[in-house]
């Protein structure tokens, strides 16, 4: 029977687009991992603001990263995808953090080429991207330092310029990169992403985010170029609209009654169902009642 990682290394040379909704603790995968997602997506963004409270500004360490995704991958049975930003240093940092990811259990990871530490494109105002010889240099070294030949790596460029973005790809992808991430900042069109395949010889991962031109694309569109397409925000974004929403109305109300808030709750037989309550007593009496 074949790995997750050789299922997706399959899917990614033939198969169809692989969607994927991000996620930024192990409550957040465990509930895309009982969608109809095919995979998970850990997003640094939103790692950062919910373990340090902080932006993604690479505050965080490769270690706490890591801890992170692989309390994720405990819970999980689907395919993860883990942001692991610029890898964290020089290629010497960028083989450990390959190294690293591998053992927690993931099937991708990306690696951009911004300047260590990098800054969010969606919310930076600038991001240093290093020159393109120390870019290809991290690509290459993350594909030497993989011990299974089916774990992808996913090389991002955040160059704003698209002409330097299209032979970044290109380079990436001869140095061995699997899939070619763009962001949204640098192209604006559909045509310019079918043109960065074509340059790249490699499919894309695409980011589909609120407020930016990629989230109006077609599902047929982003098909015809994407082996990735993921959500990389929308649990963190949407939890932060809810505990706001539900947060001011209760501040406002100061009474014991807590039904009727805007984002509504989930019932606690629910709860427990998602959570696997009923499932770890069982386990815990079969135990205990084994003579």
């Amino acid at each position: 029977m074949p790995t997750l990682r050789q299922t997706l290394r399959q899917r990614i040379t033939d198969g169809p687009t692989f969607w994927m909704a991000g996620v930024q603790d192990a409550l957040s995968a465990l509930l895309v991992d009982q969608s109809d997602f095919d995979g998970i997506f850990t997003t640094g963004f939103g790692i950062s603001a919910s373990l340090l409270g902080q932006p993604d500004m690479e505050v965080y360490t490769l270690t706490e990263n890591v801890a992170v995704v692989n309390r994720i991958a405990n819970v999980v049975k689907k395919p993860i995808f883990a942001d692991a930003d610029t890898g964290y240093g020089n290629v010497i940092n960028v083989a450990r953090t390959v190294r690293e990811f591998e053992k927690a259990g993931v099937a991708a990871i990306s690696i951009e080429d911004q300047i260590s530490p990098k800054r969010c494109p969606a919310a930076a105002s600038v991001m240093p991207v290093v020159p393109v010889k120390d870019a290809v240099a991290r690509i290459r070294a993350a594909v030497d330092a993989r011990q299974d030949p089916d774990f992808l790596i996913v090389a991002r460029t955040d160059v704003l310029d698209p002409a330097e973005a299209m032979d970044r790809a290109a380079r990436y992808a001869e140095a061995g990169a699997d899939l070619i991430q763009p962001i949204s900042r640098t192209f604006k069109s559909y045509e310019d992403l079918v043109k960065l395949r074509e340059v790249s010889g490699r499919r894309l991962s695409l980011q589909l985010m609120q407020g930016l031109w990629m989230e109006k694309l077609s599902r047929e569109q982003v098909e015809s170029v994407a082996a990735f397409a993921t959500y990389p925000i929308v649990t963190l974004m949407s939890t932060v609209h809810a505990l706001q929403a539900n947060l001011a109305t209760l501040a406002a109300r100061r009474s014991g009654e807590v039904d009727g808030l805007p984002a509504g709750q989930v019932p606690m037989a629910e709860f427990k169902r998602v959570i696997g309550w009923e499932a770890m007593e069982a386990r815990q009496a079969h135990y205990e009642q084994q003579d």
